[in-house]
């Protein structure tokens, strides 16, 4: 029978060499995954706050661009209104 010990020697380091390497790695997913959901949050939180002020206040130049929008499509109603023989 052939003696072992050599092998299981050189081993042992090399398993506590992959366990640190694997724990940096673990500690990194960790760290990143915990950056990433605060960082989401954060986005979500500026979205919806960013929506929130869109929605009270609206430039007059949306509000131009929302009249005409309005206009074109009342104006294409008509139009095919009228091609069915009816009256706007």
């Amino acid at each position: 029978m052939t003696d072992r010990r050599p092998l299981r020697a050189a081993a042992l380091p090399v398993l506590l060499g992959a366990a640190l390497l694997l724990q940096g790695c673990v500690v990194g997913a960790v760290v990143g995954g915990t950056a990433a959901v605060v960082g989401g949050t954060a986005k979500a939180t500026g979205a919806v706050v960013g929506a929130g002020f869109d929605a009270v206040t609206t430039s007059d130049e949306e509000t131009r661009e929302r009249e005409q929008r309005e206009y074109e499509r009342d104006q294409r109603r008509c139009e095919q209104r009228q091609r069915q023989g009816k009256s706007c």
